[in-house]
């Protein structure tokens, strides 16, 4: 297997420059790291000052090697780094590694971080960093950095790429539970992204799991792709994602666009390829753990082991945070875990099944788990208890775990009710056989949710996108070219043209204009303004509903008039239903994001909307309408029946598609609201703004 970045990640021939004798320094560590890694090239260690490092003939500069080295990592300071890297580029070197900040005092621009991204960029150079800490491919046995780390050994299925420096080193050095076979510290990505390291390590047959510490994608076109590599390959993805701002609502003209602030185009991007976020770093430890070292996950929910009823009690209320089923308990199972436990012990999940202890304890603990992860409805079991003194495990926990799954042939983790230690042999040992010794309950559930998500997403079927007319893209994006921004009654007739299910609005300018529209429409009917540069109608008074006859279309007319202006658009009166709102934002990253969810004069204090990236399907609309708070409102509460969701559905479809074909035509879309009753769903008001708006 060969890949684009080999010469930096696994090269065949290193040359440390500034590598040095003087305890913890970057030089002696970057030289002591190759070693303990058990490089398998050639090493050469460059400083006129010494002729001989830990144990290898020193050179006195690059131009002195032997040969020219497949990749250097610079541990010299900022003021050499330019010269450095200019004969390093001469020599024709392919590839370095640049853990220093490149910032200089007294320094103009352009400034040293500029200058030495323009060459390398210029030279094509494969260059990690700068700013960050290398990086370990201990399958390969390249260990690229200048700082202290723990001892590894046999690499396993987890490759971590990490924007921050700390994010990689505080996981990678500090829990031995968890098997790596690529880390990598990103830093500044002066040349080679987040992406491209992402596309190598979906290349290594050991990768089961990656883990991403997201600042930013610097690529946002290759880390779609791949995502959608790992997607394919049916690698999952535990990601964090730093920095949920809104800061671009201040420059929106919609709800959607204020709605859908800077985070919603991961959010869309990490549901649209499986990624699974987590929101700190014992979660994104504790799922990376489990989606290595289990094996996936059948239909059901979790079934859990207790020795404590208050505990017992607890994971009921955590797993309900957490989205977690827990698995109701057949007939069958009931009757068998009746016949195995001390009679005041109610048979159910979650289960404490410590009561009398004595002899025989460990075998009823044991019989009890084996019992509830055969139920059917179970896709993985865990035994929950608090740690042994010193933060340990006794082993009769592990035994525990260890015949339920052999019994049952599904999954299983033993978790401490709180934290214990990530070093007791016993606990790593029994995590690398499969059975993951996790802490902490609440990160534990997270990454059972993230495990169930990933079984669901792989079971999804291909999507089955509405058709659309050629003719319709290029009519509307002529028309888009030539405004920057749509007045009510045309967005809606876009709409419309698109197959999605828009009220037949009109302009009028005048009171004869308006009851002739009247006439054709059919009472009662709405009234709105149409003047330009009002956006949002209702905060200046701009709608009248339900007017049931001429006299009312003429008086409401004539104060619209006197207040706002002559221009309003008239439309037959809406059936009443539930507000929805269709949207969508221009991600000056990944281009369109839609979003969905309710609307209404609320919508932007409500914010009960989910994004998507556009094209979907109305099932993928309805999936992500399930993650609704007030999701239940559309299916009918207090006696009231249900709404057309399968109507709104499909219109989000035909959205969808209508926003993914024109593209950056569209900066902002907001059609609010989107009146979805029994029946059917209408869209009544709509907002589009060009995209060669400023």
């Amino acid at each position: 297997m060969t890949h684009k970045l080999d010469s930096l990640l696994r090269p065949r021939s290193v040359a440390v420059l500034g590598a040095s004798a003087r305890e913890d320094s970057m030089g002696e560590w970057s030289l002591k790291n190759l070693l303990r890694g058990g490089f398998r090239g050639t090493i050469y260690p460059i400083n006129p000052r010494y002729e001989e490092l830990q144990g290898i003939s020193c050179y006195q500069s690059l131009q002195a090697l032997p040969a020219i080295p497949e990749m250097v990592i610079f541990a010299v300071g900022d003021q050499r780094i330019e010269a450095a890297l200019d004969e390093a580029i001469a020599l024709g070197v392919p590839a370095a590694v640049i853990m220093s900040s490149l910032c200089i005092d007294d320094d103009k621009a352009p400034f040293l971080k500029a200058r030495v991204q323009q060459k390398i960029l210029a030279a094509d150079m494969l260059v990690c960093g700068a700013n960050g800490m290398g990086f370990y491919n201990f399958r390969d046995h390249t260990w690229a950095c200048g700082f202290d780390s723990r001892a590894h050994h046999e690499p396993g299925g987890v490759s971590l790429i990490s924007h921050s420096g700390s994010g990689m080193s505080g996981i990678v050095d500090c829990e031995e539970r968890m098997r790596t076979n690529l880390v990598v510290s990103t830093g500044n990505e002066l040349s080679v992204t987040m992406d491209q390291y992402l596309d190598f390590a979906l290349e290594l047959p050991e990768t089961k799991t990656v883990g991403l510490f997201i600042e930013t994608a610097r690529n946002p076109a290759g880390f779609r792709a791949a995502l959608q590599k790992a997607a394919d390959k049916q690698i999952p993805i535990v990601a964090i994602k730093v920095g949920r701002t809104a800061k671009s609502a201040e420059l929106a003209v919609s709800h959607s666009g204020a709605i859908a602030g800077d985070d919603a185009a991961y959010a869309a991007l990490f549901d649209r390829y499986g990624v699974y976020r987590v929101d700190d770093m014992d979660e994104f430890a504790t799922a990376l753990i489990l989606f290595s070292e289990l094996t996936p996950l059948g239909p059901g929910g979790l079934v859990t082991l207790h020795d404590s009823g208050g505990e017992r009690q607890l994971i009921v209320d955590l797993a309900d945070d957490a989205g977690v089923p827990l698995t109701e308990l057949t007939d069958e199972s009931v009757a068998a875990l009746k016949g195995v436990l001390d009679p005041e012990l109610p048979a159910v999940n979650p289960l404490d099944a410590w009561s009398r202890g004595g002899e025989g304890a460990t075998q009823q603990m044991i019989d009890c788990l084996t019992i509830m992860m055969r139920d059917v409805g179970a896709a993985m079991g865990a035994a929950i208890h608090d740690r042994a003194p010193d933060g340990k495990i006794y082993e009769s926990y592990v035994d525990y775990i260890d015949c339920a799954h052999a019994e049952s042939g599904k999954p299983a983790a033993l978790v401490a009710a709180r934290q214990g230690t990530g070093l007791d042999p016993l606990v790593v040992d029994t995590s690398h056989r499969g059975l993951p010794v996790l802490d902490g309950v609440k990160p534990f559930l997270k990454g059972v949710r993230g495990l169930m998500d990933y079984r669901d997403f792989k079971s999804l079927p291909p999507m089955d996108l509405p058709s659309i007319s050629s003719k319709v893209i290029k009519k509307w994006r002529q028309l888009l070219l030539e405004q920057d921004q749509l007045g009510e009654a045309q967005s809606l007739q876009m709409l419309r043209d698109f197959g999605v299910p828009a009220s037949d609005s009109r302009l009028a300018d005048s009171s004869d204009a308006l009851q002739a529209c009247a006439k054709d429409l059919g009472f009662p009917v709405v009234i709105k303004t149409a003047m330009a540069d009002i956006a949002h109608k209702s905060e200046h008074a701009g709608v009248v509903l339900n007017i049931a006859d001429s006299e009312s279309l003429i008086a409401a007319y004539q104060d619209l008039d006197k207040r706002l202006g002559p221009d309003v658009v008239i439309a037959a009166m809406a059936p009443p239903g539930i507000e929805m709102i269709l949207g969508s934002r221009l991600d000056p990253q990944f281009g369109p994001v839609v979003i969905l969810g309710f609307g209404g004069i609320l919508a932007e204090v409500l914010k009960d909307v989910v994004f998507a990236l556009p094209p979907f399907d109305a099932a993928y609309a309805n999936r992500r309408l399930s993650e609704l708070k007030l999701r239940p409102i559309l299916e009918g509460v207090r006696g009231a029946n249900p709404a057309a969701i399968d109507e709104f559905c499909r219109a989000a479809a035909k959205f969808s598609v209508m926003i993914d074909a024109l593209g950056k035509d569209l900066r902002e879309v907001d059609v609010n609201p989107v009146i979805v009753s029994e029946h059917e769903c209408i869209a009544v008001d709509a907002l589009v703004v060009s995209g060669l708006r400023e």
